[in-house]
């Protein structure tokens, strides 16, 4: 599938931190987007750019609304047939599913199994995923799309792998291509979850002291939100099989969460204590560790301009302007 023509596309999760910016990238490239989200996690405003696009359509509705999103949709689908699912929608916090395993299942694997059933009862053949690094678990070695091992240590690392699963049956009844793509950690603006957006936030209620889950040893790739969505755009568009898996990342970079503390004093609130804790494992569910090949994404000519440590810097800078101004 190309996408160097425009396409019409259904996007779930488009209010929130990555579906907002793949909504951007889409319609740059002079796609149709359709938008589905119900404003639990994402923000309208992250649609300032997009609401004032002609091709943009917001439908703020629950994916799990089956029955309602296949009639809001139906009449839009007939006046302009749409080519591909870009299913984002998922429970970003991770903790919150670890509590309680009903998040994830609600918001994670059914929101996947409903946007799957959309998909066949509108007709639509092509089905791109966000998954994610947290299928594989806990691993000393790099990690390949299809060697694995795949031993999740958390609900959502689970459910985005059963997801996988549901979407690799469905090209065997009514899918015709798929793409799934495995995030590493996601910075930048619009964040709604994440370590360098609770940094700033507790800096910002007190500025004398961060204190940090974990020793600080905490070492993964982290990838700016616009490179993922360059990745994802380029990967649907080189990527021309049935089922295409690939890890999405930095090439050979990462960055522990003690650069990341000292990154977000600095721009914050100079001067400030950093406290840690006492283990690698900042929570439960937390894989302190990880690295996976990004070899299969390189070979389609695509490779990160910014190294981990470069994206954390840039994303310090914009969530602290966006959260303190």
């Amino acid at each position: 599938m190309t996408l160097n023509r425009p396409l019409c596309c259904l996007l779930t999760g488009a209010a929130g931190f990555i579906g907002s910016h793949l909504a951007d990238r889409l319609l740059g490239l002079g796609c149709r987007v359709i938008g589905i989200d119900n404003l639990r996690l994402g923000r309208r405003e992250n649609l300032c750019g997009a609401l004032e696009s002609p091709e943009f359509t917001l439908i703020e509705s629950d994916v799990n609304d089956l029955a309602g999103n296949r009639a809001r949709l139906g009449p839009l689908h007939a006046s302009r047939p749409i080519e591909i699912v870009w299913h984002l929608a998922a429970n970003s916090d991770i903790p919150a599913g670890v509590e309680d395993p009903l998040v994830d299942l609600t918001h994670t694997l059914l929101t996947t199994v409903n946007s799957l059933t959309l998909a066949r009862d509108l007709g639509i053949r092509r089905f791109a995923f966000a998954s994610s690094s947290a299928v594989y678990g806990c691993h000393p070695d790099p990690l390949t799309e299809e060697g694995g091992p795949f031993r999740p240590i958390s609900n959502y690392g689970a459910m985005k792998l059963a997801s996988e699963g549901l979407i690799s049956a469905a090209l065997e009844t009514h899918l015709e291509q798929a793409w799934v793509f495995r995030f590493p950690n996601v910075v930048g603006s619009r964040a709604t979850h994440g370590v360098i957006l609770d940094f700033v936030k507790r800096l910002g209620s007190d500025p004398r002291e961060l204190a940090v889950l974990g020793n600080g040893t905490q070492c993964k790739p982290y990838l700016h939100v616009e490179e993922l969505v360059s990745a994802m755009v380029h990967g649907v568009s080189q990527m021309a099989g049935r089922w295409n898996c690939c890890n999405i990342g930095p090439d050979g970079s990462d960055t522990t969460v003690a650069r990341i503390a000292e990154a977000v004093v600095g721009r914050v609130a100079p001067g400030a204590r950093i406290r840690y804790g006492a283990t690698a494992q900042g929570w439960p569910g937390d894989v302190p560790r990880f690295r996976y090949s990004v070899e299969r994404l390189r070979a389609l000519g695509w490779v990160a301009r910014l190294s981990s440590d470069e994206a954390v810097a840039r994303a310090v800078d914009e969530v602290a302007r966006e959260v303190l101004g």
